[in-house]
């Protein structure tokens, strides 16, 4: 059981990059045969935390990531990802396409923040918007847990938010490189399960 306390006005639920291209069978991903269950059941169980913050004046912040295109078009991709997932290329990711975009089933986000990196922290306008917005407490959920997650969480951690990690609310390509994950970042934040960080909202 969760003895976490919260503000819901001054606390964001960070959905960390649930977009068509990575979870829809029509996106980037789907079409190569990159998905895991896991994934994909991850909408669905989120959904009723989302919609328990909105309700008591909480936020729903969505990460996006980007590929900017180029000349042509032609999508800017780290040369280490090109490696691990060579199947991206045009149209993938890009700003304003339907596969760049937040799952219908969450929709919609109060606030959506580009990102080119696995943190959300990373060369992009997220400090100043949660800031602006009087966020000081993360609820983190998403993908991949031991990217975009753990790379997202550590960020927001050194820079003094309230940061909770939702440990059914997250998933990788494989179990056990989530349970890895997690237990990497326990000694960072707590780690709570989606039922507890319900708890917390409807308390609040």
């Amino acid at each position: 059981m969760s003895h976490h306390t919260l503000d819901a006005t001054r606390t964001g639920l960070l959905i960390v990059d649930l977009q068509n291209d990575f979870l829809d069978p029509r996106g980037a991903y789907g079409r190569a045969g990159q998905s895991a269950p896991a994934i994909a059941a991850l909408p669905q169980k989120i959904l009723p935390l989302a919609q328990a913050l909105r309700a008591k004046g909480g936020w729903v912040v969505s990460t996006q990531f980007t590929l900017v295109p180029a000349k042509g078009g032609e999508p800017i991709i780290s040369p280490h990802l090109k490696q691990l997932r060579p199947f991206l290329g045009k149209g993938d990711f890009c700003p304003g396409g339907w596969g760049h975009q937040l799952v219908d089933v969450l929709q919609p986000a109060d606030l959506t923040v580009e990102k080119v990196a696995y943190s959300a922290f990373y060369m992009t306008r997220m400090e100043w918007v949660l800031r602006k917005a009087g966020i000081e407490t993360l609820l983190v959920c998403g993908i991949v847990t031991n990217g975009g997650v753990a790379s997202t969480v550590r960020d927001a951690h050194v820079r003094d938010f309230d940061v909770r990690v939702l440990e059914d609310g997250c998933a990788a390509f494989s179990a056990e490189t989530h349970r890895t994950a997690i237990d990497a970042l326990r000694p960072v934040a707590p780690v709570l399960s989606l039922a507890e960080a319900l708890q917390d909202v409807e308390q609040a």
